[in-house]
Parts: C-alpha cells; sequence; structure tokens
C-alpha cells in the first residue's frame, strides 16, 4: 500500500487499519517530497526567518520567540504539554486508522518532518507498534493535538504503548520492534501533532461500518415488507425516476430488485382487484387497505437521505484524508512557509454530526417497523409478539423491543449537534474549536448502538419468516434468514436474547452478513 497523498479512500484505510499484515511503502518520489520542505525549512531558519512553531512558541504564547537552538527541547514540551487526554483508549484499528491518515498527509511533503523521523514513524506503523491513546479531550481545532501527540511520545520513545498485545512503555516498545526514537528538530513536534488525523482515521472507520450496516438494514427492509405483506408497487421506479434523489432511487431499485422473486409481498394489482370485488354501493371498512403506513411505502424516501448523505460525508473525509491539515505549511512549489490554518476540524465535525443525525433517523424507522410486526392491532395475521407456542405463558419477542425502543431514544438525545459547541481556549488564540473528534466518537458509539436496534428487527423479522413460511421468501432474504439461523435460532422457548442481539449486531457491521446481498442488484455495492 502507497499513502502518495492523494488518493487514499475511507475503505483502503479501515481495510488497512484492521489488517496488521498489510504493509506501507514509501516510493522515492514520497522520500524527494518530504526531503524537499525540509530542506527549504532549514534554508528559512539560517535566514532568520520568523515562522510560528519553528522559531516562536505556539498558543498562548504565540508571541514569544524562541532561538533554533532550543528546538528540540521546545518540540517535545509541545507534545507533553498538549497531551492531556483521558478516559477509554481508542480501539487498536482506530490508532493505526489514524497513523495511516497522518502518515499520508506528512507524505504529501508540506509539513518538513525530517525524512528519517518520517520513515521512522511509517516504521512504528509497519511493525505494530500502537500507541495507547485515551479517548477524550481533543478540541479538535489545532488539530487532535492530545490524540497525535500520544502517537509523536511513543516516537521518541516516551509515554506508553501496545506491541504484540501488550501495553509497555514507549521506549520498550521501539526497542522491542527495533526501531531507533525519533530526535526532534524544529517544527517536528508540530508536524507531528498539529493536524486532523485522528478524527478522519476515526471516520474512515465509521463511514465504511456505516455504509455496510446500511446495505444490511436495506435488505433486513425487504424481509419485513415481506413478512408484513406489503405492497411492491411504492418501489416500481415510475415513481422514483419522478423525485430522483440519486439515495432514494438507488433504496428503491435495491427493493424493488431483490423482492422481484419474492412470493410473499402483495402485488398492488391482485390487491386491487381484491378490494374491486368487495365493493358496493355503500361506505365500507375493511380489514385491507389499498396503501401501506410509511414505515414500508416511504423506506426509499426516509432511507434516500441516509445513503445521500453518507455519500457526502465520505467525499469529505476523503478530501480531509489527502490533505496537509498542519500550520505553518513549508510549500516548494511557492518557497514560502504558509501561516493557515487547515488544522481546524470544522468539516470533519460537521460531517460526523450529519451521518450521525441520518444513522437515527434510519433507527426511528427501525423502531416503527419492529412495533409494527410485535403489534396485535398492526402486525396482520401474526401472533401478537410473535408468540406462537403458548402465547401469554410466554413473552417472546416483547422483551426485545425494550432493549430498541430504550436505544432509540438514547441516540436521539445523542445526536444533538456537536459541531456548534464552541468554546474559547488557549487565552481566547484557540476562540473557535471544531469537537471533532468528539464527534467522531459521538458517531460511532450511535454506530454501534444502531446495530442493535436493526439486529432486534433482523429478528423479529426472521422469526415472523419462519411463522410465514421461509419457502415464500425471495432468494435474497431466504438466503439472509439462513445465515441469521446459524447466529439466533427460532424462539419456541423464552430466552434471554443479549447474545443473540450481540453476536447479530457485529455481523451487520464486520460484513459476515454481506454475502446474503444479491450479486446481481448494483444498489448494494457504493
Amino acid at each position: 500500500m502507497i499513502p502518495n497523498g492523494n488518493d487514499l479512500t475511507v475503505d483502503i484505510v479501515s481495510d488497512a487499519a484492521r489488517q496488521m499484515s498489510r504493509q506501507i511503502e514509501i516510493t522515492p518520489e514520497i522520500r524527494e517530497r518530504v526531503q524537499a520542505s525540509r530542506a527549504l525549512l532549514e534554508k528559512f531558519v539560517a535566514s532568520g526567518r520568523i515562522i510560528y512553531g519553528v522559531t516562536t512558541s505556539v498558543g498562548g504564547f504565540v508571541n514569544w520567540l524562541l532561538p533554533p537552538s532550543m528546538a528540540e527541547e521546545a518540540q517535545n514540551n509541545i507534545m507533553r504539554g498538549v497531551q492531556s487526554n483521558v478516559g477509554p483508549l481508542l480501539a487498536d484499528d482506530h490508532v493505526r486508522a489514524s497513523m495511516l491518515a497522518r502518515i499520508n498527509s506528512l507524505g504529501r511533503g508540506y509539513s518538513a518532518i525530517s525524512l528519517e523521523n518520517f520513515e521512522k514513524y511509517v516504521a512504528m506503523y509497519n511493525k505494530g507498534v500502537i500507541p495507547c491513546i485515551p479517548e477524550k479531550g481533543s478540541l479538535g481545532t489545532s488539530g487532535d493535538l492530545g490524540p497525535l501527540a500520544c502517537i509523536g511520545l511513543v516516537g521518541t520513545g516516551q509515554w506508553r504503548a501496545k506491541y504484540e498485545g501488550e501495553i509497555m512503555p514507549g521506549a520498550d516498545a521501539l526497542k522491542r520492534a527495533g526501531i531507533e526514537p525519533m530526535k526532534l528538530s524544529y517544527k517536528e513536534g508540530l508536524a507531528l501533532i498539529n493536524g486532523t488525523s485522528v478524527m478522519t482515521g476515526l471516520a474512515c472507520c465509521l463511514i465504511t461500518d456505516a455504509k455496510r450496516l446500511i446495505n444490511m438494514f436495506t435488505l433486513t427492509s425487504c424481509m419485513s415488507l415481506e413478512v408484513m405483506k406489503a405492497k411492491i408497487m411504492p418501489f416500481h421506479p415510475a415513481a422514483h425516476k419522478q423525485k430522483p434523489h440519486p439515495g432514494q432511487v438507488r433504496i428503491a431499485d435495491a427493493i424493488y430488485r431483490t423482492l422481484a422473486d419474492s412470493k410473499m409481498v402483495v402485488q398492488d394489482a391482485e390487491m386491487e382487484e381484491w378490494l374491486r370485488k368487495l365493493s358496493t354501493n355503500e361506505p365500507q371498512g375493511l380489514d385491507e387497505q389499498i396503501e401501506d403506513a410509511y414505515s414500508l411505502r416511504a423506506t426509499p424516501q426516509i432511507m434516500g437521505p441516509v445513503v445521500d448523505t453518507t455519500r457526502y460525508v465520505q467525499q469529505v473525509v476523503e478530501t480531509e484524508l489527502n490533505s496537509s491539515n498542519d500550520n505553518p505549511l513549508i510549500v516548494v512549489e511557492e518557497n514560502d512557509a504558509v501561516h493557515n490554518a487547515n488544522f481546524h476540524g470544522q468539516y470533519v465535525a460537521n460531517a460526523m454530526d450529519q451521518m450521525a443525525i441520518v444513522l437515527v433517523n434510519m433507527c426511528n424507522l427501525s423502531d416503527r417497523r419492529n412495533n409494527r410486526l410485535l403489534h396485535p392491532s398492526l402486525n396482520g395475521t401474526l401472533p401478537p409478539f410473535l408468540v406462537r407456542e403458548k402465547p401469554g405463558l410466554r413473552t417472546g419477542l416483547m422483551g426485545g423491543q425494550f432493549m430498541a425502543t430504550s436505544l432509540t431514544a438514547e441516540i436521539r438525545q445523542m445526536s444533538n449537534p456537536i459541531s456548534i459547541q464552541s468554546l474559547p481556549s488557549t487565552g481566547d488564540f484557540q476562540d473557535h474549536v471544531s469537537f471533532g473528534l468528539v464527534a467522531a466518537r459521538r458517531t460511532r458509539d450511535i454506530l454501534r448502538n444502531a446495530s442493535y436496534i436493526i439486529a432486534y428487527e433482523l429478528i423479529c423479522a426472521c422469526q415472523a419468516a419462519d411463522l410465514r413460511g421461509v419457502d415464500d421468501l425471495s432468494s435474497a432474504t431466504r438466503n439472509l434468514h439462513s445465515m441469521v439461523r446459524e447466529v439466533v435460532p427460532y424462539l419456541d422457548c423464552d430466552t434471554p436474547i443479549t447474545d443473540f442481539a450481540e453476536a447479530l449486531a457485529d455481523q451487520l457491521i464486520s460484513g459476515k452478513l454481506s454475502e446474503a446481498l444479491p450479486k446481481n442488484v448494483d444498489a448494494y455495492r457504493w
């Protein structure tokens, strides 16, 4: 894998972060860019230029000049001083994704890190040194200073890291991996910590997981539509051509084509003919109706924004991923040191807020479907709470709804935008902050809760499919049912569903159930 600074994708980053065997290769072109930027900075220092973070202090001490002879002490102090994060450690894959994002940015050749230290950073990644990053405490504005300082400190033989599954002092981790500690010169501490790479790396993993979950929710929706005896016409392309939002068209196409061979969904013409035969000259109420509730019929219109927003979020994050996002930038093409604010994480913070909102709305839809599947007045001819054996003595899937509805309420509260919560800091030098990593962490937690809610709908839909007759499902949902039954049995007795929900949620996000997605439906590939 070559992080050339221009074409990394969220999928490449998340895949590499989760496969320790994936190695980074640094090409001669990347080395040349890094060396050229460093050489230009050395020229500027020799000429006596005043450059932020190079010959000045930083943050609230921006008005202090520092002689180049104090560079090593100053750069180490920058990292030590900002490393103030607290709380649980970020997951290993999220740390590796952050390191890969930083390597990609540094390798673009605008950060003026020395080639020697850049190669040591790459060696840490390739040899599996995973710095310990407490996840709470980043403002996300001069970048993720504290989290990135955890990585930089390990690179210099300080702080703590995980190596071969064991947490140890950073110096020990480097020694066991055969890496000499970095020795910093001017700007190098700043280059290591001044950027958006942690929020960006985490966002890459979340987007990949969210796309998998959205796909699986779409297929789960197909099964729910089947067992609820939904009408198929609302998903016909004719309607969606007249309101051609890309996501809406994609979801409608996925459902319509997936259910093409279903014997369980209702053909609208047959329903219309049945109703027509019952019509008289007097108004009358019937047990059947010509259209379904919105939680069934409006699935493309509700899920379309989820898809379109996720695609937009991916575009934003990939732009950030392939950017130089520190300050100052040493721009060889301009022969200049450019003071800037590229470290500000507002783009990522805003994108993560948007993703949080659409994931919650997806769960609103699932929660309404769950209710319809269980409610004795709404689920048609299905038994109340999907209990066929010993109803009343048993409560069936009633209790599972407590969990799903509780989580739906919880993530609604969690979706309050974080990107607008700016508070001034650093003596009002950092007087507008993004909280981008906070937004990404919050979206991570919403995504996990969403996986439980959707897992519960899938448990209910599979239970209902057994009651209806699995053979009448479409080929794709029948495959999905078969895969779920390897994890969750048909429930003919009351039993705790916690372990089932946990296992199924893992499979929904990890992609283990993706084999059930129909191969001939392009709408699932994005």
